[in-house]
């Protein structure tokens, strides 16, 4: 994801660029051919492109309202991660006695670990150098690396003799960060119904067809700029929810995982007292992979 910087126009018209050609050969070919062909005696009343300019106005409002939705969604999950993982090292810290500072450091880093692990295999990329290590030196299941180390996690806990009711507090939080990971599996590996984004896709080239016979065949460059400006806007819209329903694609829209991860980190190593950590900043944007 691309922080604290505008997202490029020429970026987003990248994404619908053979849509805005199409729509725009067709307007120039329709436009002509209605003053000087056959065309010309073809009257289509306005208010039928109104009724489905109406109906895809409605169907677009409720794709990008779901789109938002899942995106927002996100980001409330991997919100609640930081905060959990600042309170699974705390709960640590705090219910072990100062003589245990290794087992604490062994979950702190191993959180870490986590929560990088995460955003990595969510976004089905190669494990970085940092997980990779990791993962070298334990021998864990392949098939879901994040599962894996929560639990570790549990394994470690199990072994610890702090009493059942500290035990249970912090098995609550691993709880949370179990089904955090869950939900974000779930946005992940839930596409969106492509018979509704086919709809929508059918409906804008049918207003695009319908729309010049029904304006005024006096001026041809008014209706060539309205016949390709009102579908470009429909499409770019019906873009824009496609971009924002998926939010672990590695894109510049994409939620900030790495950015969050790193956040993570550098909360949970001020928390045990290791101020040697990384700075990956720049002083005006973040790029994150």
């Amino acid at each position: 994801m691309l922080l604290n910087k505008k997202i490029s126009i020429f970026t987003f018209l990248k994404q619908i660029k053979f849509d805005i050609t199409a729509i725009l050969i067709y307007a120039i070919v329709i436009g002509i051919a209605d003053q000087y062909a056959f065309l010309s005696k073809i009257e289509i009343p306005i208010g039928v492109s109104a009724v489905i300019g109406t109906a895809l106005s409605l169907l677009l409002a409720f794709r990008t309202a779901q789109a938002y939705e899942r995106w927002w969604e996100a980001r409330i999950v991997w919100g609640a991660i930081v905060n959990d993982s600042r309170t699974l090292i705390r709960q640590i810290k705090q219910f072990l006695p100062e003589d245990k500072n290794k087992i604490v450091e062994e979950f702190a880093y191993r959180q870490i670990i986590w929560c990088h692990a995460l955003g990595e295999s969510l976004r089905k990329l190669p494990y970085s150098k940092k997980v990779a290590d990791y993962l070298d030196k334990h021998s864990l299941p392949k098939n879901n690396i994040p599962n894996a180390i929560l639990n570790q996690h549990s394994d470690q806990l199990s072994k610890l003799n702090i009493g059942d009711l500290k035990q249970l507090q912090i098995d609550s939080t691993l709880s949370r960060l179990c089904d955090a990971m869950g939900k974000c599996e779930r946005i992940k590996n839930t596409v969106f119904p492509k018979s509704y984004s086919l709809l929508v896709h059918f409906l804008i080239y049918v207003f695009a067809t319908l729309l010049p016979f029904g304006l005024d065949d006096r001026y041809i460059l008014v209706e060539i700029f309205l016949t390709a400006l009102i579908p470009i806007i429909f499409i770019a819209i019906e873009r824009t929810a496609i971009i924002m329903q998926d939010p672990f694609e590695n894109v510049t829209t994409d939620i900030p995982m790495t950015s969050l991860a790193i956040t993570i980190e550098t909360n949970i190593k001020e928390l045990i007292g290791d101020d040697d950590f990384p700075v990956r900043e720049d002083s005006k944007t973040f790029y994150i992979m």
